[in-house]
């Protein structure tokens, strides 16, 4: 999928999209809604050495 698609599809200008992934300055919702177009799912957390894992994650996924 192009980067143009998928600014479509999450209600973006390709314009803005660009400028976003210049600039490193998506939201969470942006993500959350980039990862749902390419059927995916974002996933934020902590791991740390002893396997623990702390943050935004589907349980199941561990």
């Amino acid at each position: 999928m192009s980067q143009a698609a998928i600014a479509r599809a999450i209600g973006m200008t390709p314009s803005n999209f660009n400028q976003k992934i210049k600039r490193d300055t998506f939201t969470r919702e942006e993500l959350e809604k980039i990862a749902a177009s390419l059927g995916a799912v974002y996933n934020s957390f902590f791991s740390f050495p002893d396997g623990t894992k702390i943050g935004d994650m589907p349980e199941a996924k561990l």
